[in-house]
């Protein structure tokens, strides 16, 4: 069957964000205006873990900057250039960053996740970068988004190979909102312990017996330990995608090895310094780079109760680096030295952990069905884009 090259102008209409009004800022705490950063773009969707937000003064200024259900955002500035996401229904009239633009409007001959799923072809990030090389700033303009071609079936075609994509991306959509519910119910279980019981209050320094940063990789392409990076840890969770590998032969101390239930502390840079995650399996052996910290328990404390202690602590720890806005650190000396851990009696702490250890069983065995749906997709998308899989 025959496929028509288009170019996105043929098939939508692409419309940019705005910037913040001077001496108008983003809040956290919530309000009617959501506001999506170029950071929550990425991998197909809007990751909106931790959100921003406007007030309604600012929202006036710039109210037609909105997303709709379904537009696509595409990040057009630095780093990011290439990232995109599709806006769900939850986040429909959310205002939208100047570092994106959305494709809207779609035309009669598009199916909107196919077009999705042409900018998340293997490459395809990359190519829009390439497209970007020319400007001084780093910034894929408008016109040259217009202009980019893409080879299209009919529309039913469209749908059907939307459809086979969407229904593994539903069931790893699936398998994150199970994740986050067994992870929000064990936030709960140690925050009542805390409530209501007797506690004692130790320095963190007093109850780790690791607390340091990771290590200066030498990365290779194969056969090395895995490392993970700051972009691998993110609502609490480790994800292995964005990780790397580093010479095996020289191999990281036992202490910098990862242990199971280790706590990942993000220490450098403004925005991510803070974001912590828990190493919940021990199948896998892998290490961290020098921009995470370690916290490893002693016999004092549980791994999974210290880990939830310093979770609870999150927003604290996020204040806490020093130095310039692109070069803030998070001092190990002064993360033991200034956080207080509340410490149970060992039975309520013991207690905890075996209820809990069944639960992060059951997200990393989910984590694994989500790498396997990841790999199957991965696999048959570009041979579905390609018209190698007849749909017809």
């Amino acid at each position: 069957m025959k496929w028509e090259k288009r170019t996105i102008n043929d098939l939508c209409e692409i419309k940019g964000g705005k910037r913040l009004p001077k001496n108008h800022e983003l809040v956290e705490f919530e309000t009617n205006h959501p506001y999506i950063r170029a950071r929550d773009i990425g991998k197909g969707i809007i990751d909106f873990g931790k959100p921003v937000y406007l007030q309604e003064n600012t929202h006036n200024l710039i109210s037609r900057y909105i997303v709709s259900a379904n537009d696509i955002l595409l990040t057009i500035v630095g780093a990011n250039i290439g990232d995109v996401g599709l806006i769900p229904k939850e986040l429909e009239g959310a205002n939208l960053t100047e570092n994106a633009v959305k494709l809207t409007l779609f035309k009669n001959n598009c199916h909107f996740k196919y077009l999705l799923y042409f900018f998340l072809l293997p490459g395809k990030k990359q190519q829009l970068e390439q497209f970007a090389a020319g400007s001084a700033q780093g910034k894929l303009g408008i016109y040259k988004i217009k202009d980019i071609e893409v080879s299209i079936p009919p529309l039913p075609n469209q749908r059907k190979i939307a459809s086979i994509l969407s229904a593994y991306d539903d069931l790893i959509e699936n398998n994150l909102k199970r994740i986050k519910l067994l992870e929000e119910k064990a936030f709960l279980m140690y925050k009542e312990i805390v409530r209501n019981e007797k506690l004692e209050i130790a320095k963190l320094q007093e109850v780790t017996q690791v607390l340091k940063r990771g290590i200066s990789p030498k990365y290779v392409i194969n056969d090395g330990i895995i490392v993970l990076n700051q972009k691998c840890i993110r609502h609490h969770i480790v994800s292995f995608e964005d990780s790397r590998l580093t010479d095996s032969e020289h191999k990281p101390t036992r202490e910098r090895m990862l242990q199971k239930f280790d706590t990942l502390i993000n220490s450098t840079g403004a925005g991510t310094l803070g974001r912590m995650a828990m190493n919940i399996q021990e199948e896998i052996s892998l290490t961290v780079d020098s921009h995470i910290t370690i916290a490893r328990a002693n016999k004092n404390i549980t791994p999974i109760f210290l880990c939830h202690s310093l979770f609870f602590q999150e927003k604290i720890i996020e204040g806490m680096g020093e130095g310039s806005t692109n070069q803030t650190e998070l001092s190990a000396r002064k993360l033991g030295e200034e956080i207080k851990i509340s410490i149970p009696s060992k039975e309520i702490m013991f207690d905890f952990e075996a209820r809990t250890e069944k639960m992060f069983k059951l997200v990393w065995n989910l984590q694994i069905q989500n790498t396997k749906l990841r790999t199957a997709r991965d696999i048959l998308l570009p041979k579905l884009m390609n018209g190698q899989i007849d749909v017809s």
